[in-house]
């Protein structure tokens, strides 16, 4: 007898590149590949003026079998929603959810970006597509807040998103320094690293610094390193996802002094995952991904991520091992395994 499958669209909105969002759409997709239950369809849909990249292709292509690019608006688009029983829709695109809700379809949301409080007519309609879902799942306490400040709803939960994580580990006596991992633009917090390390005088042989990534405001961290006489800081630029492993594994601390409203930031997880800790700002949902063994320092604040750099190498090798497994073993109360989506595409 033909068992008959649940129809999983899972759909978000992109640039056109492999970003959060699209890492974590692809493994989602790459889990329910592996669900019986379930025949997988991945939708991206491109925002106005983007253009499709390879790398997004390559990845989601390697591990869904039924992948589709669609522009916002388009027939293939509708013709995906009618297709589909269950919708896994990242944030609440009214031209998804509209038609889904309906055509009598489940909908479960996932909430990546926090609620930017200024009236207009686009936050009003996404207020009201937020609550047509089934569930709805923000991806940190910070966003959710912003969303539901007051009474939380009955249907909805933090639920952080994660790729595939990094499995790759040093021992810890061999690991050394600070490490950033991230793209060069305003209120990532690279010039406060660079200030606060040039404060700090550390022996770059012992507490080296690595600066990973490139972006637009690369003259002005160039230009930084250059008035702080700290040529021996490394900037190896972007780096394929192997070598950003070994990058982070062989680091002592990662450090994420954001000062942007994070909505939940990727690295600190990473980090934790090879059980490097993290200094972290109190900013947005930074705080949650760095954990409990995190380092806090207050936004903007050179002094206070100098003396959080200062703690982190004063630290006695067992009490960074203690840090270090807390890092990593504090992981599994905070990240819900792929087998939550499944349990609930099914309810």
């Amino acid at each position: 007898m033909k068992v008959t499958k649940t129809k999983l669209l899972i759909i978000g909105a992109t640039q056109g590149g492999y970003g959060g969002i699209e890492a974590f759409m692809i493994a989602v997709a790459e889990a329910a590949a592996a669900w019986p239950e379930f025949d997988v369809r991945l939708c991206f849909k491109l925002v106005k003026g983007a253009t499709f990249k390879d790398d997004l292709r390559a990845l989601a292509e390697k591990v869904c079998s039924q992948v589709y690019y669609v522009e916002r608006g388009s027939k293939e688009l509708t013709a995906l929603v009618s297709w589909a029983d269950v919708l896994h829709v990242q944030n609440m695109p009214p031209d998804i959810v509209l038609p889904a809700k309906l055509m009598g379809k489940k909908i479960f949301l996932t909430v990546h970006n926090r609620r930017i409080p200024t009236a207009s007519l686009h936050n009003a309609i996404w207020a009201f597509t937020i609550k047509l879902a089934q569930q709805r799942w923000y991806n940190s306490r910070f966003v959710w807040g912003t969303w539901e400040p007051r009474t939380k709803a009955a249907n909805s939960a933090c639920i952080p998103t994660v790729c595939r994580l990094p499995q790759l580990q040093y021992p810890v006596e061999q690991r050394r320094g600070f490490l950033f991992v991230g793209r060069w633009i305003n209120n990532k917090g690279l010039e406060e690293i660079l200030q606060a390390y040039a404060q700090c005088n550390f022996d770059p042989e012992e507490w080296p610094l690595t600066i990973l990534g490139d972006g637009p405001l690369k003259p002005t961290v160039l230009a930084l390193q250059q008035e702080l006489n700290l040529s021996q800081v490394r900037m190896p630029g972007f780096v394929d996802d192997e070598s950003k492993q070994h990058y982070l594994a062989s680091t002592r601390w990662l450090l994420a002094p954001a000062r942007t409203q994070e909505d939940m930031g990727l690295t600190p997880i990473e980090a934790r995952s090879v059980g490097v800790p993290a200094i972290v700002t109190r900013d947005g949902g930074l705080p949650e991904s760095g954990g409990p063994a995190a380092l806090l320092a207050e936004p903007g604040d050179v002094a206070g991520l100098a003396d959080c750099m200062r703690q982190a190498a004063a630290m006695t090798d067992a009490e960074y091992a203690e840090r270090s497994a807390l890092s990593l073993s504090s992981l599994s109360d905070y990240l819900k395994p792929m087998e939550f989506y499944r349990t609930a595409f099914l309810s």
